[in-house]
């Protein structure tokens, strides 16, 4: 469901970590928001002001101006203050971290992002939460896959923007090479999990998997999909849907959008259907 998200009063609130990242889409971003509306300026210095300010914002629609780890912080504070029913959240992206924005539908650019704060619609999302209360807004993956490297993510960015890239290239050729790292760890082995799905066993902990991924998808469901360890021929994937999740294991990692969390030996994650009211472009 769709509502238009017009306001006349937005309190833009500036992650700092977006303000040293890319201070020019910031400071688009800004200027774009202020022509088109009435806006209350914030720029808190860490999570402690963030928490403060958005839960002052009175009348005013927030609009969030940093990475993916921006609007996670935000859309958990709104949860756990039992506001995100009453609050639509507007979204500007700024800074290496964008894919959980970019599975949302938000546009990536500071001009586009911040036109569709003005001229956008509230759509109501699905969220995943945990018993320990724990927010997710894409996709949960079992065991946690490392996350994409900062200098990889910023080629992505660099991509759509020639004179970034440009300015990369020469940053390159001037600052000498970093001396060689330890080796990354190696990635986790197969796991020995039981996922059940609405109380049904998917899969048990007699069959080690690869890989299990969760994401929220139509209707109040979340979409299931575990891989199987294969042995000889590939496995095949194993899905299911269902409204409630729940993973056993012994002491397992898993990455949730932005970030890792555990171990932990068992975690339920539920469904929260039209939790979250997102403001994304019209069509």
């Amino acid at each position: 469901m769709a509502t238009s998200a017009t306001s006349d009063q937005l309190l833009v609130v500036i992650d700092p970590v977006a303000r040293r990242t890319d201070g020019e889409s910031v400071r688009i971003a800004k200027d774009v928001l202020s022509a088109g509306a009435t806006t209350k300026v914030c720029m808190p210095e860490g999570p402690d002001e963030f928490a403060r300010v958005l839960a002052r914002r009175g009348a005013r629609r927030p609009v969030v101006v940093g990475d993916d780890r921006a609007l996670l912080r935000a859309v958990s504070l709104l949860h756990r203050q039992r506001e995100l029913a009453g609050c639509a959240l507007s979204f500007v992206p700024v800074g290496g971290a964008l894919s959980v924005a970019r599975s949302l539908g938000v546009p990536t650019g500071a001009v586009a992002a911040a036109r569709t704060v003005l001229d956008g619609v509230e759509r109501r999302l699905d969220l995943l939460v945990d018993d320990s209360d724990g927010v997710v807004l894409g996709a949960l993956r079992i065991p946690a896959v490392a996350p994409q490297p900062p200098e990889m993510e910023a080629e992505g960015e660099a991509a759509g923007r020639p004179w970034l890239r440009t300015c990369q290239t020469l940053v390159r050729t001037l600052v000498p090479a970093r001396p060689t790292r330890e080796p990354a760890p190696p990635a986790p082995g197969p796991s020995r999990l039981r996922v059940e799905v609405d109380g049904v066993t998917l899969v048990d902990l007699g069959q080690p998997v690869e890989a299990v991924s969760v994401t929220p998808g139509v209707a109040g469901l979340a979409e299931v999909e575990v891989r199987p360890l294969s042995v000889g021929a590939e496995a095949s994937l194993l899905r299911a849907s269902g409204r409630t999740v729940t993973v056993t294991g012994t002491d397992f990692r898993y990455r949730a959008d932005a970030g890792v969390a555990g171990p932990v030996r068992r975690r339920t994650w539920t469904v929260w259907e039209g939790a979250l009211g997102l403001t994304l472009p019209g069509r």
